[in-house]
């Protein structure tokens, strides 16, 4: 359009110029006189209101044009925010589920209110706020998470309305043709577009009004939870400093409050069961760990007991090897016993749960191992922490709890004063169980008197605390002892390493458990009994705090609880990488010729999983810890710089290291010679390697130079190897008998190989004997020394039974005297 506009501007100007050039040719009329030009002015004045016109037209053209691109653009980015919008809506907009939630939440927080808001009684219950508070908790969680989704649906919706709206606002759109029919057909797309934007724009502010008024809802649930956990903390601490104080009359005294017992039992189990609910959908991925460590301790023992009943090693009375008599119940019991301090706050349900589970598992192992006295104060103690654990499931007061309470106490009380009076001390195999029970007599009086005086929470503390400490002691105990039985047999068992016990190397693990395990257990006790006291939460805060802090370093924030957790987690790789590292230490299956099936490649394999260990535990650290990557960036850095100027000798050895990781010119166990170093591998490391060598000596060489030098292995080709023996027999032997007998003595002898079979060949004629020499594969290297001494004897006597002469170098000396002339025999 411009370019036709300009070509006719310029025809235009040709035209005025070429009639104003023919003009001029005409003959002049007026001879001698001069005629002023009037045209010209006119003539400019019309050129500049036609540029001036053309010009405006030309912009006006231009911006059309302009506002024509970005009216397509528009019209596509609405059309395509209307699409993602009605997606979202369809796939987004679940209002049931969070109104679904909220109800939920609503019903569960009545729930957990009864007997601390709601049905309150004369006091409130140390277990009963407990358990309220695990509740409230998780119920924020919940809360918590489903205002999350809900924020982020309304900022997306205010997104596709900002969006929406601010594309209805770009001011091309509002540029129309001054054409009337494409003026027309604009506004026919515009009212298309309007037609569709309005029922998407309609949906989106219905939507977000529908989400803020449940967001609302979901707001004032997290106030009204957050609210009760501040009321329940406040309890807790007042109830943590007056410990002492009485909550009720005394037991004798009418009660002030009544609620039926059946009552409290229907909702204490209610509560219990939401508590465990909550608890386990939490921390499924530890239970299914608790489960797998069982099933692998218990292949392990039954391994083991497998290889004691082979070895006819095992004794009757089991005496000293109680750990494999049931192998399952044992592994349930040891894995149980450690690994519920994994589990962090667990509610008193799931601790009860893994003490009657450990109880039961210990109760079978013990039967018909214990005397029966000992057995049967260990079945009261049982009975009466089963009954005492139920009993502090109960979450509110009453009147009938109480004298239950004081009759068990009671009960406690005379078992344990007849056991430590009359209980026959020198049978018992763990000495300290005694003490146990003299503190439980000791916690059982004091509750007797607190209940009797009204100190409710108090008597029932110590009421559960005291038979707790007995069955956790011996329990714990005797876990001990189970783990220093398995740990001996085993090492007793094993001087090599074996497939059924995953290589486990017991020289390095030791004949018991270390000290550091018993203090370990011994801590654990004290969690375990301290958590039954209102004061415990309040006296471990300040440690808490202490570990959760943040602190700042330079421009580093970082927490001690951070720190420890990247050094636990690494320990934790460190350690695993260990155990892996038994499978490549010593004594490896194989090593003598009895043994058939030989260990191959185990060793690279474990390089290559220790190191993956390694590289998984440093990420998983790093990510726990919270450390940021850039900080990661510059430590690389520097140890790239570290690497160039003086690390490149312990780079190549761990790079050597991959690589015969991955290649594996050589495993573990492994016969080789490397630059006249002969022996055995027996371990392959990131740095450095370890060769075992004839002489008894370990040789530790560098990966790298492993890699580099002209290393033979012999177990690449099956152990084989051909050796020769040179014989030499007198020249009047019969060389046809010689051969004769010499391929019958190596035909003979079970440890040379009879393919390819023996041969013997004649040499040469030496200065005195017919050398001939035999050829011979041996079996295993390992007999080559055994299997030369044992035909150089034979050879020996068969030749000497035959006759025949194996001859030394010899020589004859002639003494050759001439004779004197007659001359010299004449006299003067």
């Amino acid at each position: 359009m411009v370019l036709k506009k300009i070509s006719g501007f310029l025809l235009f100007c040709i035209c005025m110029f070429g009639g104003i050039h023919l003009y001029a040719q005409k003959k002049d009329t007026l001879h001698g006189s001069t005629v002023k030009d009037s045209l010209k002015p006119d003539f400019v004045a019309r050129m500049q209101a036609f540029a001036k016109l053309s010009s405006k037209n030309s912009a006006e053209e231009f911006d059309a044009d302009k506002a024509a691109i970005v009216q397509v653009k528009t019209f596509d980015q609405i059309k395509l925010t209307m699409q993602k919008a009605k997606i979202y809506l369809r796939r987004n907009l679940d209002t049931a589920g969070p109104r679904q939630d909220l109800k939920e939440i609503e019903r569960d927080f009545i729930i957990a209110g009864d007997g601390v808001f709601t049905n309150t009684g004369s006091a409130q219950t140390f277990r009963n706020l407990t358990t309220t508070s695990k509740i409230l908790t998780e119920l924020l969680n919940i809360a918590n998470a489903g205002k999350l989704v809900l924020d982020t649906r309304q900022q997306d919706l205010n997104s596709f309305r900002y969006q929406l709206d601010s594309l209805l606002s770009v001011p091309a759109l509002f540029k129309f043709p001054k054409d009337s029919v494409t003026l027309m057909k604009y506004l026919q797309k515009i009212k298309v577009v309007a037609y569709e934007t309005t029922p998407i724009d309609s949906s989106l502010k219905v939507a977000a009004n529908n989400i803020q008024t449940l967001l609302n809802q979901v707001n004032m649930t997290v106030f009204k939870l957050q609210g009760s956990l501040d009321e329940i903390a406040a309890y807790q601490k007042d109830m943590a400093r007056d410990t002492y104080k009485r909550e009720f009359d005394n037991i004798w005294a009418p009660p002030a409050y009544y609620r039926p017992f059946g009552e409290i039992l229907e909702f204490s189990k209610t509560k219990g069961l939401l508590t465990l609910g909550f608890y386990a959908e939490n921390n499924s991925g530890k239970l299914m760990m608790l489960v797998l460590l069982t099933v692998i301790s218990f292949v392990y023992l039954r391994s083991l007991k497998n290889i004691y009943i082979e070895n006819k090693l095992l004794k009757t009375d089991f005496d000293g090897q109680l750990v494999l008599r049931y192998p399952l119940f044992s592994a349930i019991l040891i894995v149980v016993s450690l690994f519920q301090f994994f589990f962090i706050s667990p509610p008193f349900i799931l601790n009860v749960i893994f003490w009657t589970v450990s109880c039961v598992c210990l109760t079978i192992i013990f039967n018909k191992y214990v005397n029966k006295y000992w057995m049967r104060v260990w079945l009261m103690m049982v009975v009466l922490f089963i009954i005492t654990a139920i009993v502090n499931l109960v979450l509110q007061a009453s009147r009938i709890e109480r004298w239950f309470m004081l009759i068990i106490s009671i009960l406690g009380l005379v078992v344990g004063l007849i056991t430590l009076i009359k209980g026959r001390r020198e049978e018992l195999r763990e000495k300290w169980i005694i003490w146990s029970i003299a503190f439980m007599v000791l916690l059982e009086f004091v509750a007797i008197i607190a209940n009797v005086f009204g100190r409710y929470n108090l008597a029932k503390t110590l009421f559960i605390s005291g038979f707790m400490n007995v069955v956790i002691a011996i329990v714990f105990l005797w876990t001990v002892r189970l783990i220093n039985e398995g740990l001996f047999l085993a090492f007793n068992v094993y001087s090599g390493q074996d497939r059924k016990l995953f290589y486990l190397n017991f020289e390095k693990v030791g004949k018991k458990a270390p000290v550091l395990f018993y203090v370990l257990l011994v801590i654990g006790w004290v969690v375990l009994f301290g958590r039954n006291f209102p004061a415990f939460n309040y006296l471990s805060a300040p440690l808490q705090n202490f570990f959760i802090q943040d602190r700042t370093l330079g421009g580093y924030t970082f927490s001690i609880y951070n720190l420890v957790l990247f050094l636990a987690i690494m320990l934790i790789s460190v350690i695993v990488s260990k155990v892996v590292s038994f499978f490549a230490s010593d004594g490896q299956p194989g090593t003598s010729k009895d043994n058939k099936q030989e260990r191959q490649g185990i060793g690279s394999w474990l390089l290559l999983v220790r190191i993956s260990i390694l590289c998984i535990g440093l990420f998983l650290a790093i990510a726990a810890a919270g450390i940021p990557v850039d900080r990661i960036t510059i430590v690389l850095g520097a140890l790239g710089v570290g690497i160039g100027f003086g690390l490149q000798t312990l780079v190549n050895n761990l790079v050597s290291g991959l690589i015969i990781a991955f290649e594996k010119p050589v495993n573990v166990g492994d016969i080789v010679d490397i630059d006249g170093q002969g022996g055995r591998m027996k371990s392959i490391g990131f740095r450095s390697s370890i060769i075992s060598n004839w002489d008894g000596a370990d040789v530790v060489m560098p990966n790298g130079d492993l890699l580099n030098a002209h290393l033979i292995n012999w177990s690449l080709g099956g152990n084989r190897k051909r050796m020769s023996v040179m014989i030499g027999v007198a020249y009047d032997s019969d060389l046809e008998k010689c051969r004769q007998i010499l391929t019958g003595i190596l035909d003979n002898d079970p440890r040379i190989n009879k393919n390819p079979g023996p041969v013997v060949q004649f040499e040469q004629f030496s200065n005195s004997a017919i050398d001939l020499r035999i050829y011979f594969w041996t079996k295993h290297i390992a007999d080559i020394p055994a299997t030369r001494s044992d035909l150089i004897v034979a050879i020996a006597g068969a030749f000497k039974a035959n006759g025949i002469v194996i001859p030394f170098p010899q020589q004859d000396i002639y003494i050759h005297t001439p004779e004197k002339p007659d001359s010299e025999n004449r006299g003067l």
